[in-house]
């Protein structure tokens, strides 16, 4: 689906969370937002909620580029970081991959059982970082609510960047909100000038998280890699869980440590090969 003639894919997914990924390293292919529409259509592509590009990378073992299913380019996919991972373990037998994203460098390993884990690195929480249009010092719980103002739908979320921005809005039942009408006013509110992943939450217990999220971009999905780490990092922050935290998505279950030794996270979780296939030339539009 793009002017470079047919080229070959495999279609992946991190609990359901889905990719068409193809192979850049031994050729030269120019992704466009034409093609990413094309292949994430559900109806006439291939369908997927992210198109990946894995490149070649002067410092790392390879280099993921990731876009939404509307074409814009953004920064992590952890879920997709799980199936690159699996590619080039095989590939090369080693213990350990790194991978370049636009939202830093991340270190994947095998952890038994079919998974696979990944250092996502460190979490920023300054309102430059994640970054927000005005100046809030306190970024577990900023002012931002929609609704009535004396009996607001959602309010009060916390935000944090992990390679992307994040809000999460702490609830007693996340069945209780139409993600899929409240996401995409919230994912464009003012406060946001890039944009942000929209999640509402529930705590079950100190070890326990479920989540919903509608991804920039993306609109609602099974999962969602870095807005688990973001749950988890906001959620130990508030005193509301440990830093080890299992977060339940609709897909599935993600384990998530916020380890105190280094300030790193590390998220480890399945993967799944569904197919392979070739693209279809396709004209600009």
């Amino acid at each position: 689906m793009s002017t470079n003639g047919n080229i070959p894919f495999r279609k992946m997914n991190g609990l359901g969370n889905d990719f068409v990924v193809i192979d850049g390293r031994t050729r030269t292919i120019n992704v466009t937002e034409d093609m990413v529409r094309a292949a994430a259509d559900r109806e006439t592509g291939v369908g997927c909620d992210q198109f990946i590009l894995m490149d070649k990378s002067v410092f790392a073992d390879l280099r993921m580029r990731i876009w939404n299913s509307e074409g814009g380019e953004v920064e992590a996919c952890g879920n997709a970081s799980r199936c690159i991972a699996d590619i080039v373990l095989n590939e090369t037998g080693a213990e350990e991959v790194s991978i370049e994203t636009l939202g830093g460098l991340l270190k994947c390993s095998r952890a038994g059982d079919g998974l696979i884990s990944v250092d996502m690195g460190e979490p920023a929480f300054h309102w430059t970082e994640i970054p927000l249009a005005e100046e809030f010092y306190d970024t577990t719980a900023i002012e931002l609510q929609i609704g009535p103002i004396d009996d607001p739908i959602l309010h009060t979320p916390s935000v944090v960047n992990v390679g992307n921005p994040h809000a999460i809005f702490w609830v007693q039942d996340v069945e209780a909100y139409e993600l899929g009408k409240i996401g995409p006013l919230l994912e464009n509110h003012p406060v946001f000038p890039e944009r942000a992943n929209i999640s509402v939450a529930q705590v079950v217990d100190p070890g326990h998280v479920i989540m919903k999220v509608w991804e920039r971009g993306a609109g609602l999905t099974r999962a969602c890699g870095t807005a688990a780490c973001a749950g988890a990092v906001a959620a130990a922050r508030k005193g509301l869980t440990g830093r080890d935290v299992r977060i339940t998505l609709p897909g599935g279950d993600l384990h998530i440590s916020w380890r105190d030794s280094d300030n790193r996270i590390i998220m480890t979780g399945p993967f799944a090969y569904e197919f392979e296939g070739a693209l279809e030339a396709v004209q600009p539009s």
